[in-house]
């Protein structure tokens, strides 16, 4: 109770990532009264209109990431490690981290061997940022997001998988959630976080909350590496 009590104070949310996931979470989280701050690898003067648009304000990335009571990565996986030393220097150490992300090589990504090898996406995000982290919004589309969320007791309203192991860090992601008319729900900690991720039964497939549970439980290993595989063969 008295978590969710200070979570209905307005938050100072950083969002890495002006993409369409990034930049729609910032103008829904805005929309609630979040303190939300938006950055991206080229700066904010490329973010004026976003800014503009959303209610966000633009920073520097440090800047951003200073200021984070949650910090939401969307960025291609290969931005990572870049951030890591930014992560690292300025963002406090009682912030979430939350990431969105979503492997993709052959188009977005290049190719990262230990995730081909079976790590999971957010254990690799995780090992390098040095930092504990929740894996959520990643199930569901931009647009979804936009448009998708829905009052408790919607039989429409669309659930999303929460996965890491501080449960307090997931408590926060899940009210996050919960404002934004989705319903969060534990789905266990990293290691079993490759039943979230692209290709799995739940993944962009914007279910009531029973049923992304029975998406979660029916997920197997190889759905992801068949989606990957898929979208490899897509390629120009």
């Amino acid at each position: 109770r008295a978590t969710r009590k200070k979570q209905e104070k307005a938050m100072n949310i950083s969002i890495i990532g002006s993409g369409n996931i990034g930049g729609t979470l910032a103008g829904q989280l805005a929309a609630r009264g979040h303190q939300v701050t938006i950055a991206n690898s080229r700066g904010p003067a490329s973010l004026t209109q976003l800014a503009s648009r959303t209610g966000a304000t633009a920073a520097e990335t440090a800047d951003a990431i200073a200021r984070a009571q949650v910090l939401i990565l969307s960025v291609p996986m290969g931005a990572l490690p870049e951030l890591s030393p930014i992560v690292g220097k300025h963002l406090p150490d009682d912030a979430v981290i939350v990431d969105t992300s979503n492997y993709v090589p052959g188009f977005r990504d290049e190719r990262i061997p230990a995730i081909d090898g079976g790590l999971t996406e957010s254990l690799w995000v995780a090992r390098q940022l040095s930092r504990p982290l929740v894996k959520a919004l990643n199930t569901v589309g931009a647009a979804s997001l936009a448009v998708g969320g829905r009052p408790h007791g919607d039989p429409l309203r669309i659930a999303a998988p929460v996965s890491g192991t501080d449960a307090a860090a997931k408590e926060v992601v899940t009210g996050l959630l919960d404002e934004l008319g989705f319903d969060g729900f534990d789905a266990g900690d990293l290691e079993n976080s490759w039943r979230q991720e692209p290709g799995t039964p739940v993944y962009t497939t914007d279910l009531p909350l029973d049923r992304a549970r029975e998406a979660v439980a029916a997920a197997v290993r190889s759905d992801t590496a068949l989606w990957r595989k898929r979208m490899t063969a897509r390629r120009p």
